[in-house]
């Protein structure tokens, strides 16, 4: 008797869980594309056996979302999940031959990375008042997490006191696939996480774990009051169109590119898995370059 979607779809899961040791937010993205499209082929073509998906029903499906005005990175991330899940498929002999062999992924027209001026950071640190109570303490310090170290919102959200080390000053992250990279920080931030952590225990009787950041409560930080915190500041010193915590993170990895910073070791500091991801960054030195060779050059 053939597979049922369903059950595929758990072992898959489970693989991805106990020997990928995928994050909890990395499984629920996957799950979601791949029930989207078994929805999809079960609505189109009927109950279809696993080994009988062919590539034009996984056309079909892509030409759907794009239908729906998906964008070009949306769709890669479906296909690559596809990829992924008749891998392992294949794998576990389920199925002779995968329907992917032939998909090509779209184009992306490659946009750089937003980021914040210098200037406006300078700004941001120096002239913007924060709250003189917990939630603005909180914030800034969240700011600043974000801007010296270019952590992900999900690490931030995650950290714990343990993993400040005050005398490497330097801060210890889980980052994605749990793995560990080390950070250092300023002696400026060190001290303000000191702080921080002294007052949070005078402060409050009971406060959750060991986590470093919490709110005016008392509780672990919750990502979206993370986004929010850093959308309303950023919003006070900067037009750029987005305003979240990734593009504090793009705007540590230019500022360091832009300072003649080695590209491996700024790969290391964002926890990429390859120079690829940080390639981008580049790109955006050379356009500033670019500018100010333009303003500078008597003959541009």
């Amino acid at each position: 008797m053939p597979i049922t979607y369903q059950k595929a779809l758990q072992y898959f899961l489970d693989y991805l869980k106990f020997q990928k040791r995928y994050s909890r937010h990395t499984i629920i993205s996957y799950q979601n594309d791949l029930v989207s499209f078994f929805d999809f082929i079960q609505l189109t073509f009927g109950d279809t056996p696993l080994p009988d998906i062919k590539a034009t029903f996984v056309r079909s499906w892509l030409a759907s979302l794009k239908e729906q005005g998906m964008e070009a990175k949306s769709i890669n991330r479906k296909i690559s999940t596809l990829k992924s899940f008749f891998k392992y498929q294949l794998k576990e002999q389920v199925i002779a031959l995968s329907p992917m062999g032939t998909i090509i992924s779209p184009k992306i027209s490659k946009r750089l990375p937003q980021f914040v001026d210098k200037t406006d950071i300078n700004t941001l640190f120096s002239y913007v008042e924060f709250p003189d109570d917990w939630q603005g303490r909180t914030d800034r310090i969240l700011l600043q997490l974000f801007y010296n170290t270019g952590i992900r919102q999900a690490e931030l959200v995650g950290l714990k006191e343990n993993q400040v080390d005050g005398y490497k000053k330097s801060i210890k992250v889980l980052g994605k696939g749990n793995k560990e990279r080390i950070i250092p920080i300023s002696l400026e931030l060190l001290d303000l996480l000191k702080v921080y952590m002294t007052d949070k225990r005078k402060l409050f009787e009971e406060y959750d774990g060991d986590v470093l950041l919490v709110n005016s409560k008392g509780k672990k930080l919750y990502p979206r009051y993370v986004y929010s915190a850093v959308n309303k500041y950023l919003s006070k010193i900067t037009t750029i169109s987005k305003k979240s915590p990734h593009v504090l993170r793009h705007t540590f990895a230019t500022h360091l590119m832009n300072n003649g910073a080695d590209l491996n070791a700024v790969k290391e500091l964002l926890g990429h898995s390859s120079l690829a991801a940080t390639q981008i960054y580049t790109h955006n030195s050379i356009e500033k370059l670019k500018d100010i060779h333009k303003k500078a050059h008597p003959k541009a």
